[in-house]
């Protein structure tokens, strides 16, 4: 293993897409580079931006640099397969939509697997940090859509009409899995929790061009092969009451094959005790806030919106609300035999 693990936090990877703003900055104060910052790459071992660690005994590294030395007392043994691929498993980011997204869908593990050169395939949970009055998101299709009126409707230029918009509000959250028809649309920013996964088919955009003065790509015959055209889930999730402490409550928002995440909500003062015992990593978010987490071999800060790693071998930590706070908490879950 070489160094002790410890609490890792890292420097984001900033990306610049069209529908892109700067509300990262006047909202949580981050430092942006100039222009539009879209996406805020937090926590990534993903080979087009990985993230490096910002403090400690690792600082400088990536996270797949991280994974090559710390392996299994990193992810934990639920995260073997991955790890066998050299794959951190999930990955986390802040997304600013000054404008709406392009109209898209993700595929599953075996599409992707068989079509994109053995990449993931990536479903997502978006927790919304803000939202503009009256903000939507496109949430699945609407009443009846079938493929053939999909398709006449793109060739027509009426897709909105295929489309079910779903109002917003800042605190909800949305799960998204691989086939399901998205897109944040503008006056949202959210933190996206995901497969480490890259691979989006657009299908529809607005009818915008990118900085080159050209359409962006569209992917429709891969779109068509991977949507589900079946009963959509309930778009905004329910969260489930798990354990009630001493002034701390804890919900769980997802819980789907590739992880888990749950909503943590603490009084000022409170403190949640818990333990990576080996079996996976743990990721903590403060998305409301502050608090810090910390355990025998180091401390991390976390004010609102900042995120870390829990390694899981990292044994005992504390999470304590220096204000009133939410944090995400997210993790590998046990793979299906």
């Amino acid at each position: 293993m070489g160094t002790t693990v410890y609490p890792l936090t890292f420097e984001p990877v900033f990306r610049d897409y069209v529908w892109g703003g700067r509300r990262l900055e006047t909202l949580y104060g981050r430092a942006l580079p100039p222009g539009i910052v879209a996406e805020s790459w937090e926590i990534s071992g993903h080979a087009s931006s990985p993230t490096r660690v910002d403090v400690g005994p690792l600082q400088g590294r990536t996270l797949p640099q991280v994974l090559d030395v710390w392996g299994l007392d990193l992810v934990g043994t639920h995260s073997a397969a991955m790890l066998a691929r050299g794959r951190f498993p999930i990955l986390v980011k802040l997304l600013d939509a000054n404008q709406p997204l392009s109209v898209q869908v993700h595929p599953d593990d075996a599409y992707a697997g068989e079509h994109e050169h053995g990449e993931l395939g990536k479903s997502e949970m978006w927790h919304v940090l803000h939202a503009d009055p009256g903000a939507e998101l496109i949430y699945g299709l609407a009443e009846g859509v079938t493929c053939e009126s999909f398709v006449r409707a793109l060739e027509a230029g009426t897709l909105e009409s295929q489309l079910r918009r779903v109002r917003v509000r800042a605190g909800d959250s949305v799960y998204v899995p691989a086939g399901t028809v998205h897109a944040l649309l503008a006056g949202t920013v959210v933190a996206e929790i995901q497969q480490n996964s890259d691979t989006t088919y657009r299908v529809y955009d607005w009818g915008r061009v990118g900085p080159d003065g050209k359409p962006r790509p569209l992917h429709v015959a891969q779109a068509l092969d991977v949507i589900n055209w079946g009963s959509q889930a309930p778009e905004i999730v329910r969260p489930r009451p798990v354990e009630v402490g001493a002034g701390f409550v804890r919900r769980e928002l997802v819980r789907t094959e590739p992880f888990v995440v749950e909503l943590v909500e603490l009084a000022a003062g409170a403190t949640y005790h818990g333990e990576c015992t080996g079996a996976s990593f743990e990721l903590w978010g403060c998305v409301q806030g502050a608090a810090s987490v910390s355990s025998a071999h180091g401390e991390a800060a976390l004010p609102a919106v900042r995120f870390c790693v829990l390694p899981a071998a990292l044994g005992a930590y504390t999470v304590r609300a220096t204000r009133a706070c939410a944090c995400l908490r997210a993790y590998f879950a046990a793979p299906r035999s």
